[in-house]
């Protein structure tokens, strides 16, 4: 079972879309009360998918990448740019619509998950810096989220901000903190290398579990609103487009101006990546059944998010040079 889990980790370009599919035709074809039941599994599969990630995260590592003008540049993309061009987009694409708008905004408000480390690896990036952007971006994305919201579009949708911080406290902060003690727990009876040859691979497969859930819960309670009107579809997916072209195009700039190439590429997904299993919880189970809206919205960014970081891994070598030999 575990080599499965690592290989659909390995290949979420197809297993995103897959589960996205699968969620549809559930949410469709079943009974409306059996759906509306999934809505339970949103927090622990939301939990399983944060918890993994903060077990095999390296807290050691954090210093590696502290470079301030680095993590400065990437928090400024994150919390002062994005969100307003996501809340801007919202405006104009869903004026009648303010949950479809809720939507974009909390897939631009949460920045960086395990993803961010992941892609950052396989484009030969600074890890340690991906690292810090991690830790960072959840940390203060959780903090700002409620009140992002509650100060753009508090005006047109209902806000519970305590509702929404209790989440954030549930699905991010506890998992963080447990992830961190079972670290060091299992370093007391592995060593560092057993730890990383049979205990580490497995918590990413688990994350993915989480991940691929959160995705399968959102569609189908979506399910029947996208089969009475299939256009809605395109016009979620180019306010979402825009946002991602922006933000690969914006940050790839700036990392090409000011940083060196392992930086720079640390810089693009530690700012594009966005923890949208985080956002879909945050949606679903703090604003009722209205939040089902802006969880479609969110569930639809898997698809730009997963299938652009892998072709912009491809593009690394052509936009910033190839890694310095050896690396």
């Amino acid at each position: 079972m575990w080599n499965l889990l690592i290989k659909i980790n390995k290949n979420l370009i197809v297993a995103i879309p897959t589960m996205m599919v699968a969620g549809f035709f559930f949410g469709a074809y079943v009974d409306a009360d059996q759906v509306r039941k999934l809505k339970s599994l949103i927090v622990p599969l939301t939990f399983l998918m944060v918890y993994p990630m903060m077990v095999t995260l390296n807290i050691k590592h954090l210093q590696q990448g502290l470079n301030f003008k680095l993590q400065g540049l990437t928090q400024v993309i994150n919390f002062g740019v994005i969100p307003f061009i996501a809340y801007g987009l919202g405006i104009w694409f869903f004026p009648d619509q303010p949950y479809m708008a809720l939507g974009l905004l909390l897939a631009s408000l949460l920045p960086t998950s395990g993803m961010t480390i992941s892609w950052t690896g396989f484009a030969k990036g600074n890890m340690g810096a991906a690292i810090n952007m991690t830790v960072i971006g959840l940390t203060l994305g959780s903090l700002a989220t409620p009140f992002y919201v509650k100060a753009l579009l508090g005006a047109k949708v209902d806000v519970n901000v305590m509702l929404v911080i209790k989440q954030i406290v549930v699905i991010v902060f506890i998992p963080m903190a447990l992830g961190y003690v079972t670290r060091a727990s299992l370093l007391k009876k592995y060593t560092m290398a057993e730890f990383k040859a049979k205990i580490a691979p497995r918590f990413p497969a688990l994350s993915t579990v989480g991940v691929l859930g959160v995705v399968f819960v959102a569609m189908a309670l979506k399910a029947k609103t996208v089969m009475a009107d299939p256009a809605l579809l395109g016009v979620i997916f180019v306010p979402l487009l825009i946002i991602y072209v922006a933000n690969f195009s914006l940050s790839t700039i700036i990392g090409k101006i000011f940083f060196k190439r392992g930086d720079a590429i640390a810089l693009v997904y530690g700012t594009v990546m966005r923890n949208l299993s985080i956002a879909l919880a945050i949606a679903i189970n703090a604003f009722g059944e209205a939040g089902a809206n802006a969880a479609l919205v969110i569930a639809l960014s898997y698809i730009i998010q997963v299938q652009s970081a892998a072709w912009y891994v491809k593009l690394t070598d052509t936009i910033f040079g190839p890694p310095p030999h050896g690396a």
